[in-house]
């Protein structure tokens, strides 16, 4: 396989990354446009997503921006839609929209609260599948990566829905690799360790010094150190990966 330029290696293709305004996901969006992708931010956060499409217009880069919210699966349709319908195409995708969630012991987490961490961090990721599945068949195949979790494997004392719901979206990879496997579409999963982004600092009762401590690197993680291995697994580079789950945890899960 000859060297890619990475200036072009997503060239003619479209990506839709849900969760794009900040962090993780915004660094994903910037790294995939300054790839040559055409890159829709998708968003609960309008104002951010447009702002985030904006800069890398500015930038000389390709980018769009539409709201999303990932527990309501019309507005997930009408995200692939509006992605389709502005590039012709839709070829790559980066699930990555989630949310922390509160901090307490399993037999007294709120039910209301388990269900809405649940509904955003895992069936989102299913209504996200779900509609962007055919539209990568319709392009000839594509890939997606879901981001998950170092707590898509590991535990997580007070986390119970966060948790649950990262070891399904691992999960939800695996099989839905093996059904598309055949059909063109490679389909893979991140799991970050604590990185430093807003939803880590809108997390309740975090201890950063703690978390510094669990990483053997001893920092916390960059989302651009994410958005490289995200890049790599959407590339053709990574065209024998598939089903597979990546840790880039800083030593976490080595412990």
């Amino acid at each position: 396989m000859s060297v890619p330029d990475y200036r072009t290696e997503f060239a003619d293709r479209t990506v839709l990354v849900t969760g794009g305004a900040s962090g993780i996901g915004r660094a994903v969006a910037d790294r995939l446009a300054a790839g040559g992708a055409s890159v829709v931010i998708a968003d609960f956060n309008t104002d951010g997503a447009a702002g985030a499409a904006e800069e890398i217009v500015a930038g000389g880069g390709r980018a769009s921006a539409v709201r999303l919210d990932v527990t309501d699966p019309a507005s997930v349709e009408a995200a692939v839609g509006f992605a389709t319908d502005t590039y012709g195409a839709l070829h790559l995708a980066v699930n990555n929209a989630g949310l922390g969630g509160a901090s307490a012991p399993t037999a007294d987490y709120p039910l209301q609260e388990w269900q809405r961490v649940v509904n955003t961090n895992l069936n989102g990721v299913f209504y996200c599948l779900r509609y962007e599945l055919p539209a990568l068949l319709a392009a000839g195949g594509g890939a997606v990566v879901n981001m998950a979790s170092i707590l898509g494997t590991n535990g997580f004392a007070g986390s119970s829905a966060y948790v649950a719901a990262k070891h399904g979206v691992v999960g939800l990879t695996k099989s839905t690799a093996l059904e598309y496997a055949d059909r063109g579409v490679r389909i893979n999963a991140i799991g970050p360790g604590f990185i430093d982004t807003p939803l880590l600092h809108k997390t309740e009762s975090i201890d950063f010094e703690q978390l510094v401590s669990l990483h053997p690197v001893g920092r916390l993680g960059t989302a651009a150190e994410v958005a490289e291995l995200t890049a790599f697994l959407l590339s053709d580079r990574a065209s024998f990966v598939q089903g597979s789950y990546h840790l880039v945890d800083g030593g976490y899960s080595a412990r």
